[in-house]
């Protein structure tokens, strides 16, 4: 009992060890970046690693020199609203925009990020990120002219990307879009530049609607010249064309009739042909059929007899097999139950005979190994017994003669005594004869033979 219980405890044990174990084998969501800091190896350059980052993968955590963290990739979203940034012209501008930025998952990129933002909450990365911000793009408008940032939009975006994204990578963070939602200054100087610009296209459109009518009006006026010199031209082309159409017809006409009534002819001859082999074929079909529907009757009475023959003599080896096997399964089954009875009644003789022997092997031990006197004890024990049973038999008989004997064995002072009965049991055979001779019983020899008799000397 008691290994049984080490052996539970220890099992127990093991088990959750193996389950704490398992439990230090972390998963990392495809949506984070997992950080592993403590022990984690060495760099190139034999200096320790300050932390090792997993994207999209899993890492077992070494109890007690290990630990980890998360770091969320989710979008981070931060306006930006720069007042007052100077242009290259010397000219204060107001720029709103919005950057969306998030965590990278570029090699090294990634390892700035765990040295600089683990720990962080999400509002001061965003305010780390919006000092950055802020920073480059006052320096980008500052190298820039406000036409530039005005009307070359992509060109001021790409400056802000390149520039701002440089610098994040630095914290361990990527530039996902940016967004400048409008420009505008205290001067006014875009203003008018809209203004100017405005009132530029009217013009251009004014001049450019008044050309293009007046070269409508001449073009309007060539068109109808040009118009009644092609019509001429071209009725008369279409009555000439019109009369060789004409011509053309009627020759058509002709040939088509002529091609006509051939095609008509040989259709007729060919319809007839047909007619005629159609009726041969039909006849011949017809005669197949008769042919295949006799074979088929004939076919079909001889499967009727043959399938039902096969039927009846199936169900006939059937019946045959069932019989068998039923006759087969019941002298099983006796055979068996006379087998088993007959070996229990062999195991009880044997187990009877076993004990029988085992007591008589008892009783000649205790006799020291004297045959005769253990058979002397076995009869000295049933000898009770066995004068009970001569009792009940004959006591109901009427006796004529009773005998008295003695052992002969003297006691002291001349009167007879019992206590030595099993030493004397021998010398009391004779008497024990007659007895069993009024019973109409043999004694067993073992117990001596009847000498014969002779007669008495007088």
């Amino acid at each position: 009992m008691e290994v049984l219980i080490l052996a539970s405890v220890i099992g127990v044990i093991l088990f959750s060890l193996i389950i704490w174990l398992f439990s230090r084998y972390k998963k990392c969501p495809s949506d984070k970046v997992m950080v592993i800091y403590g022990r984690v190896g060495k760099n190139k350059d034999g200096t320790a690693r300050s932390a090792r980052c997993i994207h999209g993968g899993a890492a077992f955590i070494v109890p007690v020199v290990q630990a980890y963290e998360f770091l969320d990739l989710t979008p981070i979203s931060i306006s930006v609203d720069l007042k007052n940034a100077l242009s290259r012209q010397n000219i204060r501008i107001d720029v709103p925009s919005r950057f969306t930025v998030g965590i990278s998952t570029e090699q090294g990129v990634m390892q700035n990020a765990a040295e600089r933002l683990l720990g962080l909450k999400l509002t001061e990365i965003q305010e780390l990120s919006k000092d950055i911000i802020f920073g480059q793009l006052r320096l980008i408008i500052a190298t820039m002219d406000i036409e530039e940032i005005n009307t070359d939009r992509d060109k001021f975006l790409e400056a802000v990307s390149r520039n701002v994204e440089t610098e994040l990578k630095k914290i361990g963070l990527r530039l996902i879009n940016v967004n400048v939602t409008d420009i505008s200054d205290e001067s006014g100087y875009i203003t008018a530049l809209g203004k100017e610009a405005a009132a530029k296209a009217i013009n251009d459109a004014k001049k450019s609607v008044a050309e293009k009518e007046r070269d409508g009006s001449i073009g309007q006026a060539n068109a109808k010249m040009d118009e009644r010199i092609k019509v001429s031209q071209a009725d008369s082309v279409a009555i000439q064309g019109e009369n060789e159409a004409k011509m053309q017809v009627a020759m058509s006409n002709a040939a088509l009739r002529e091609k006509q009534a051939e095609a008509l002819r040989i259709a007729t001859s060919a319809e007839k042909i047909q007619a005629a082999k159609a009726l041969e074929d039909a006849y011949a079909a017809e005669q197949e059929a008769e042919r295949a529907r006799y074979a088929l009757e004939q076919a079909t009475q001889e499967a009727d007899v043959i399938v039902n023959a096969e039927i009846q003599k199936r169900q006939a080896e059937l019946a045959a097999e069932a019989e068998a096997e039923q006759i087969r399964r019941k002298a099983k089954g006796e055979a068996d139950a006379i087998l088993a009875k007959m070996q229990a009644e062999a195991q009880g003789m044997e187990e009877i005979l076993s004990k029988q022997a085992a007591g008589f092997a008892k009783v000649v031990s205790a006799a020291g190994g004297d045959a005769d006197a253990a058979l002397k004890l076995l009869i000295a024990d049933k000898l009770e017994e066995l004068m009970r049973i001569q009792v009940d038999a004959i006591k109901n008989i009427k006796i004529d003669k009773v005998t008295v004997w003695d052992s002969g064995t003297g006691g002291k002072e001349g009167k007879n005594t019992t206590a030595d009965f099993l030493s004397g049991l021998m010398k009391s055979v004779p008497p024990l004869s007659e007895v069993f001779d009024l019973s109409g019983m043999t004694l067993p020899e073992i117990l001596g033979k009847k000498v014969a008799e002779t007669p008495e000397e007088v």
